[in-house]
């Protein structure tokens, strides 16, 4: 069926952010569709963040109305946030605790049932290549380590939107061919995922639609053939054209003529 003939699972109409004066989201509208990738990028600063942190509850004041499967997000958060898993950018994680200790902590937030936590847990962990670590506290885990326990903690409920905010920081190259796999199995499930980065690459290969954000403003919205086809070239020369810097290479050589000059 067309996206036409569809509901969508989260529709955005005329969403608007301010921080005080500063208006970080300008009328932002979108639909997005069971079982899409969509890729979000953007340049830092340019509302990436404010748009997960709105879609996940966790900034409750805006204008405009965003709903979720037919629900509006500001009346029915707890509900929602049900629905959801969310691996943010730079999260802490309690690593006092071992994998096991984490994840139950995590699925009783969701209700789960404790027996099926640690048997989900379990094999998530083996899965990921960390099951012999189960029991081990997390502070002597490796940042790639700790990575694939958030990982873990976003999807252990079964979620049907999962937003992952930079998911791939400090995996491995076969932990990242992996985690690109398991979203294009996900959403062959009919999962949604909202996937931000700014690794180009990664968004071009995973993502139905690609968004770019700048600015506060969607200045891009299509598959990246669609985008290749208005912009031409690749997605890291259609991100740099569309945000401003199509001038990267001459900082580049601006950035080795000073270290040239500091060095004679």
């Amino acid at each position: 069926m067309e996206e036409s003939d569809l509901v969508p699972v989260i529709t955005i109409k005329s969403l608007n952010k301010y921080y005080g004066t500063k208006q970080v989201l300008k009328d932002i509208n979108l639909d997005v569709y069971a079982g899409q990738v969509i890729g979000y990028i953007g340049p830092n600063g340019a509302g990436k963040s404010t748009t997960v942190k709105i879609l996940t509850g966790l900034i409750t004041e805006y204008q405009g109305v965003i709903t979720i499967k037919g629900k509006a997000l500001n009346e029915n958060i707890q509900e929602i946030k049900a629905l959801m898993g969310f691996v943010p950018e730079n999260a802490d994680i309690y690593d006092v605790l071992t994998p096991l200790e984490y994840l139950d902590f995590v699925g009783k937030l969701y209700s789960m049932e404790e027996g099926h936590i640690r048997e989900r847990a379990m094999k998530l962990l083996t899965a990921f290549g960390i099951g012999s670590n189960a029991s081990q506290r997390m502070d002597t885990f490796s940042k790639g380590m700790k990575q694939k326990v958030l990982l873990i903690s976003g999807i252990i409920h079964n979620p049907e939107i999962i937003i992952l905010d930079e998911p791939l920081s400090g995996l491995d190259a076969n932990a990242v061919i992996m985690v690109k796999e398991l979203i294009s199995l996900l959403s062959q499930e009919g999962k949604t995922i909202f996937y931000c980065s700014h690794m180009m690459d990664v968004v071009e290969k995973v993502s139905d639609r690609i968004l770019l954000i700048n600015n506060g403003q969607i200045v891009a919205n299509g598959t990246f053939d669609e985008l290749k086809q208005h912009h031409g070239a690749t997605l890291e020369k259609i991100f740099a054209r569309l945000t401003g810097k199509d001038d990267n290479n001459h900082e580049a050589e601006d950035i080795m003529n000073a270290l040239k000059y500091y060095s004679e």
